[in-house]
């Protein structure tokens, strides 16, 4: 899928960057990362700045913008620091800053290289936040790296997740005709996953996209990623939009179902892109749903609301598809050694947040993220929510059911930045509960196009809890009028398919419409019996 925000976004690995100033004489400096509180060394992201606020290029370190075009000058700024290592530097003076995943504040020191100077500089890292003490692992369920070498690719999946903070990442298998040839992350084995988790500390994963476009990058039945798979569900992606040959005869249930009986995990793609996305969602073939993996093309309204107020539970996921363009990750408590299996289950059962930069903490009655609250009859419930990142997020929402119901400001505590919510809400119907910070704009959309602050690599910020759902009186959630809209919705994706689809005969097509019509006649069953017990 080629999303507006990254179509101009994979390159060959920037190396310098543009105004650095490369013909002042230098001189070596070595640079440590320390954790503040305990002095353990820490692998992070380094920035260096001149007096004039121009970045210095660092060529003795690896760029966090490999991969990535100039439109991103903010992330491709830092530099990978795994360990103390001595760089090159302009002998003038120099601002040095430093961070370490999303648990840090930004370090800043000042040196003066014009008049000899220190040889060695500290940095000392004040980590405001610990996910691991809380019993969290962070993950990347979506990523494939292309147009860079092999030995490129290796000292980027060594250096760049560890520095980040990730624990996991699920390096992903896909296909397109000819350019494909191209695809770098496709030549790992399970040995090579397994040595890369040795050599790096950060936990790698495989999946497969298996995906169907009717046209090169336009719309067709969607993309899903099959995560922890034992073999490449063939074909990886179908017909000629992607593949340049074939039909479109075969749905993408084929293979979601061939790989669920593999013991796979089912993450759909791209919020609500592909026409197959809510028929597997309601025949409870999808075990999470990834949002902003790609690019901000839709937001939580177009699939996550509509999904839950029509009683799906919809376990939010993330990832960053083509390179890591950003810090985006899902967090889920793991309580014994990380696997991708047992992060993965958690994954499934909605004890899952996810973010770019600010950290949640949510209970709804003392219920967890992913946890129920089931009440006998209506009744007050005490709800708590904490929002902390590095960089100010201005607001925390309490989203009830889709519409936000309270927010807290954010509140600076040293060089981060808090903001609490902790009221009781009358519940008088089943439902849901999150919490989220401002979303972030939608390309394209006037409507939601007001900006949200950025974080420390130029994305705009965000973070959104799982729900905690609410029963009452033993029902869930179906809201009759999304569900209408959801109905509708289903039936033009299918007449969209006999539209565009191009088969070889009616069986081929009969195959891909009985995803569409099982689940719409399932659905209508349920919209109809919902409609007369409220009449």
């Amino acid at each position: 899928m080629r999303l507006a925000s990254l179509a101009t976004c994979l390159l060959l690995p920037l190396l310098l960057l543009a105004g650095s100033d490369t013909t002042s004489p230098t001189r070596p400096l070595t640079i440590r990362l320390v954790d503040a509180r305990t002095g353990a060394p820490v692998a992070g992201l380094v920035r260096v700045r001149d007096a004039q606020g121009q970045t210095v290029a660092l060529p003795d370190l690896f760029n966090r913008g490999v991969g990535l075009l100039q439109q991103q000058p903010m992330m491709s700024a830092w530099s990978v620091l795994p360990a103390a290592r001595q760089v090159t530097l302009p002998q003038k003076r120099l601002t040095i800053e430093a961070i370490a995943g999303l648990e840090t504040e930004l370090a800043r020191a000042q040196v003066d290289l014009s008049e000899g100077g220190p040889r060695t500089i500290t940095l000392k890292l004040n980590r405001f936040y610990s996910a691991a003490e809380r019993g969290l692992k962070s993950a990347n369920t979506h990523l494939h790296l292309m147009k860079i070498s092999r030995a490129d690719c290796d000292r980027y999946l060594r250096e760049i997740p560890r520095a980040d903070g990730l624990d996991m990442v699920f390096l992903s298998y896909l296909e397109r005709a000819v350019e494909d040839q191209r695809y770098t992350s496709n030549r790992y084995t399970a040995a090579d996953l397994k040595k890369l988790t040795a050599e790096s500390g950060v936990v790698f994963g495989n999946g497969e996209e298996h995906r169907h476009n009717f046209t090169g990058f336009g719309q067709g039945y969607g993309h899903v990623m099959l995560l922890n798979i034992k073999k490449l569900i063939l074909p990886v992606s179908i017909g000629p939009g992607i593949m340049k040959a074939g039909h479109d005869g075969l749905p993408l249930r084929r293979g979601i179902e061939t790989a669920r009986r593999d013991g796979a995990t089912i993450v759909w793609c791209h919020n609500e892109w592909g026409l197959e996305a809510l028929p597997n969602w309601f025949s409870g073939r999808v075990d999470a749903q990834n949002i902003f993996d790609g690019g901000i093309r839709s937001s939580y309204r177009d699939s996550f609301y509509r999904y839950l107020n029509a009683g799906l539970k919809v376990p939010f996921s993330t990832g960053t598809d083509w390179f890591m363009y950003d810090f985006s990750r899902v967090y889920v408590p793991v309580a014994d050694k990380l696997t991708p299996a047992n992060w993965l289950e958690q994954l499934a059962t909605g004890h899952s947040y996810i973010t770019n930069g600010p950290f949640l903490e949510f209970t709804v009655s003392g219920q967890p993220i992913g946890g129920t609250v089931d009440l006998k009859s209506p009744g007050d419930i005490r709800i708590r929510g904490r929002a902390i990142g590095r960089s100010d997020f201005k607001r925390v929402e309490l989203i009830h059911n889709g519409g936000t119901i309270a927010t807290a400001a954010t509140e600076a505590a040293g060089g981060h930045f808090e903001a609490r919510i902790d009221t009781t809400v009358r519940v008088s119907q089943p439902g849901w509960f999150a919490l989220r910070t401002p979303p972030p704009s939608v390309s394209g959309d006037a409507k939601r196009s007001r900006k949200t602050p950025l974080n420390l690599v130029g994305r705009e910020l965000f973070a959104h809890t799982s729900p905690v759902y609410i029963q009452l009186g033993g029902r869930t959630i179906f809201d009759v009028k999304v569900a209408a809209e959801i109905l509708a919705t289903m039936k033009s994706h299918a007449e969209d398919v006999t539209r565009n689809g191009k088969f070889l005969d009616n069986t081929a097509r009969a195959r891909v419409l009985d995803v569409h019509r099982e689940a719409i006649t399932a659905f209508e069953a349920r919209l109809k019996a919902e409609e007369t017990r409220s009449r």
